[in-house]
């Protein structure tokens, strides 16, 4: 636990616990439906593993989590907090600006893409999303998604299969339609982003893909 406060109040000993770098982005993460290591390393491609290792066994130390063969579960305590962490992410869509550059990752935005895919939208079979981000140099450009019968994989190397769809723009655009902050309409028609396939595919593929709650938030004017 990090240093306390010195306070009886209640927000200040909840703080004491959560207040620690990286401890609610893990919480989010297993909110999100993240359990086992790998994957929770995938969705905080830049906390360490050794850090990741610490806040989980803090975490299952003081009640939050448990460990149920492999797998981190949040308990009853934990589930508690998802509520604040939703009210976070909507604060956060309202009142903080921009993102900068840095806060830009392809590796992140396609982890949180997989895992909200609404297979029922998603034709029968495999399906292969290519996606070409114009504004990221070297490998990290390029990425594959590829969406099976319930299930959806992530690559940053051509996986061979035949592509179904590609999605050309930038970085920053579509990050901004998975935010929530445009519309995918509204991004291809002002050509930051560009979708290449079959006409009934481009037409029906931002329905492959649910936002999340948050991200129909309304913003300030």
């Amino acid at each position: 636990m990090g240093a306390s406060y010195h306070q009886f109040c209640p927000v200040a000993k909840a703080m004491e616990l959560l207040d620690e770098r990286w401890t609610m982005l893990v919480l989010r993460e297993l909110m999100a439906g993240s359990g086992r290591f790998n994957d929770l390393r995938r969705g905080l491609p830049r906390m360490s593993p050794a850090l990741l290792s610490k806040r989980l066994q803090h975490l299952t130390a003081v009640g939050l989590i448990r460990n149920d063969d492999g797998r981190y579960v949040l308990t009853e305590a934990g589930f508690e907090l998802a509520p604040i962490v939703e009210a976070i992410a909507v604060w956060g869509v309202r009142w903080i600006g921009e993102i900068g550059d840095a806060d830009l990752d392809p590796k992140l935005l396609l982890w949180d893409m997989h895992r909200r895919v609404d297979h029922g939208a998603v034709p029968p079979g495999r399906s292969v999303v290519h996606f070409d981000f114009t504004d990221v140099s070297g490998a990290a450009r390029y990425w594959w998604l590829i969406i099976t019968a319930g299930e959806a994989d992530v690559c940053d190397a051509d996986p061979g299969f035949d592509v179904t769809v590609t999605v050309n723009g930038t970085l920053r655009r579509l990050t901004e339609v998975w935010r929530g902050d445009v519309s995918w309409q509204h991004a291809q028609r002002d050509g930051a982003l560009r979708v290449y396939g079959p006409e009934h595919v481009r037409r029906t593929l931002p329905s492959w893909f649910t936002l999340a709650p948050w991200a129909s938030t309304t913003r300030p004017a």
